[in-house]
């Protein structure tokens, strides 16, 4: 960090977020997103300089580099301007607004968003990454802030009316997004067909991925894939979801030293990356990896699954339990320095011999693949391949390496919703593990992680209400949890139950609903906003239903709901579940691909469920845990009532209460809305 950066502080200063520390010894005047920064613009009627990042953002770092710590940007926008900085993974309600608005007004957007807007928070220039002076047809920021300087101090009204032209249109638009809330639409099997047949129309045989370059892994699209195939036994849609999955593992974007997926892929081939490790793609990825192990039977694919949680055990994890956001892309300023190797290091740390197997297997070359680096791949192997004992042992003596000659920034706060969904993918994990009947290696350590994390939660990120918090850092927890924080914390939760069949953690999950229920949902048109009723109100308060590079809070909501309404045959979350699929219906009918997780929770709900009800008087062994636990793998959702915690499940499932506690063991399976004589052999449901 250039030594002259240290003669400014801002007001950044005192900020926990490690993206907006990074900004705080900037020249720009930056002000955190709240109160006093509106007041200030007000009060001097400045227009606001909003610009929306995140920590390990490449193009943030180069905007950065180019533009803020410039003084000569900086004395515009501190004498003309307003500045806010505002971290989009701390506040993902402020980003989503205007990240709607960037779209709507250029028909794309990204990060760095930079947004001009009224003192009262109202948009009326949007873009991406500006660099400092014009190139070519791509305006200048230096060039674009002294128009607008000098138009809002000729005539700010017209400013103003633009801002306010473009809040009534997404007012309006919302009002049209609607549709008819009474309208009784439900999924069918054509629907999944029409969606899985919009993928394969899309899918690249030769190299895995739907559609060209930049190709983005959107594990959820492949577990819609997966979990279509294996209801409806279409192979072809198993093979291209299968296929993805193995060209994804042989290409760059996998790190075949350190373990764990970067962002996403620059080209067709998954071959060279951008370089940023994020938390949620490496947690989404272990679940479709894992499922496509149980389905397939494919080792590469829990081989896969294991290289994943080395990695997030290994660099993501913190003392008190939590999961850290992601890693930078860049290196001493460079993208992707970090990851490259040249065949001397390699030869340096492995010796002659080793070294030349090293770099014939993984396609290192004196020319290199990569800015005269290389990047560690396995294009060459056209079948699946397994690294065996003294391969992993030379990247392991690599990653050592790497790690030594190179700092790499990560950033360690932690966020609900990213630890939920690797809490989440942690269950899964733990499941694998009683399917091998065994503890031992990374897959041993899934089940204790994903108790330590959500431990976690529920003590650092929950206040003394029970309602959720958005981020932790340095023993600080701050932000009221939006939709997402809500419903993957639910998902996590029952995940878990299903794991360990602890009614703990579904009582949890019961609250964690009727809390989000109670503070999002939408009584008149149905679905659930982002942020909560109680929260902060912003010019706009936004559903995202889109599936993006996540799922988005409403599809998850769905999914936990779908969950809920089988295990407690509550009327109430029936009802509830029954609402939001019929709102997601109405989003997802027309382009059915852009919302593959909404199907997910669609296909849970649409599909002839299984429901097994265990009455255990010995309580539930060891043995019969993991049969149990595995049959959530294979479709059931599982009750198991003990003396113990029959009381409690009767609060959460009162159903239960009416199922009798004999001497025996006692087995009650429901299929499709209609129940079997209960048994005491459970090999009979469970061959």
């Amino acid at each position: 960090m250039d030594s002259e950066k240290y003669l400014y502080t801002n007001h950044l200063i005192n900020e926990k977020s490690p993206y907006l520390l990074s900004h705080a010894h900037n020249p720009v005047d930056w002000r955190p997103w709240g109160p006093e920064a509106f007041e200030k613009a007000k009060r001097e009627d400045k227009p606001i300089f909003l610009s929306i990042g995140y920590s390990t953002c490449h193009w943030c770092h180069v905007m950065e580099k180019e533009s803020f710590e410039n003084e000569e940007v900086a004395k515009v926008l501190n004498d003309r301007f307003v500045s806010i900085k505002v971290d989009r993974e701390e506040r993902p309600d402020v980003d989503s607004v205007y990240m709607a608005v960037c779209q709507a007004m250029n028909h794309s957007g990204g990060w760095p968003l930079t947004i001009l807007m009224t003192p009262e928070q109202q948009p009326f220039f949007a873009a991406t990454y500006l660099p400092r002076e014009s190139r070519g047809k791509m305006p200048g920021l230096l060039q674009a802030l002294r128009q607008i300087a000098d138009a809002w101090q000729k005539d700010g009204e017209k400013l103003r009316q633009a801002g306010a032209s473009i809040c009534q249109y997404f007012t309006e638009s919302e009002k049209a997004r609607r549709g008819v809330s009474g309208e009784n639409l439900w999924p069918d099997e054509e629907l999944f067909r029409q969606a899985a047949a919009g993928f394969l129309q899309s899918f690249d045989e030769e190299w895995g991925g739907f559609g060209p370059a930049p190709k983005f892994p959107a594990a959820h699209n492949l577990l819609f894939l997966l979990r279509f195939a294996r209801k409806n036994q279409e192979k072809t849609v198993e093979y291209a979801a299968a296929r993805t999955l193995f060209c994804m593992m042989r290409g760059g974007m996998f790190d075949h030293i350190g373990g764990g997926f970067s962002r996403y892929s620059t080209d067709r081939k998954w071959l060279i990356p951008h370089f940023e490790k994020m938390l949620y793609d490496n947690a989404l990825l272990a679940c479709a990896y894992l499922e496509c192990w149980e389905q397939t039977g494919a080792q590469w694919c829990l081989w896969t699954a294991k290289r994943i949680f080395t990695y997030a055990f290994r660099e993501l994890t913190g003392q008190e339990g939590q999961f850290f956001c992601g890693q930078d892309a860049d290196s001493e300023g460079v993208e992707g320095k970090y990851y490259g190797l040249r065949p001397e290091e390699i030869e340096q740390v492995l010796g002659e011999s080793r070294s030349r197997a090293f770099c014939i297997r993984f396609g290192i070359t004196e020319q290199g693949n990569f800015e005269g680096m290389g990047i560690p791949n396995l294009l060459q192997e056209k079948t699946p391949w397994i690294p065996d004992e003294e391969t992993a042992q030379d990247c392991e003596k690599l990653f050592a390496y790497r790690r030594d000659r190179y700092r790499l920034h990560k950033d360690d706060k932690a966020l609900t919703s990213w630890n939920s969904l690797m809490a989440a993918a942690c269950a899964k994990g733990a499941r694998a593990c009683l399917r091998l009947s065994s503890k031992d290696g990374v897959l041993g350590q899934c089940l204790p992680r994903a108790k330590d994390n959500l431990k976690f939660i529920k003590d650092h990120l929950t206040d003394g209400h029970g309602r959720l918090l958005v981020r932790y850092r340095e023993g600080e927890a701050a932000g009221r949890g939006n939709l997402d924080d809500y419903a993957f914390y639910a998902w996590a939760l029952l995940e878990m139950y299903q794991t360990v069949l602890d009614a703990d953690y579904l009582e949890e999950a019961v609250a964690v609903a009727r809390r989000m229920a109670k503070h999002f949902w939408d009584e008149e048109a149905g679905g659930f906003y982002l942020y909560a009723s109680e929260g902060e109100q912003l010019i706009h308060r936004p559903k995202d239903v889109w599936d993006g590079a996540m799922p988005s809070g409403n599809s998850m909501a769905a999914y936990a709901l779908c969950r809920l309404a089988a295990l407690t045959a509550e009327t109430a979350w029936i009802e509830l579940r029954d609402r939001q699929i019929g709102f997601l219906m109405r989003q997802v009918r027309d382009y059915p691909t852009g919302y593959s997780f909404s199907l997910l929770a669609m296909m849970e709900a649409a599909y002839p469920s299984r429901e097994l009800v265990c009455a255990l008087p010995s309580g539930c062994g060891k043995d019969l845990q993991r049969k149990l636990a595995l049959a959530a793998n294979d479709g059931f959702t599982v009750l198991v009532k003990t003396p113990q915690n029959a009381e409690q499940l009767a609060r959460v499932a009162p159903f239960t209460a009416d199922y009798p506690m004999g001497e025996r063991d006692r087995f009650y399976l429901c299929e499709g809305g209609s129940c079997r004589k209960p048994t005491e052999n459970l090999e009979e449901i469970l061959p």
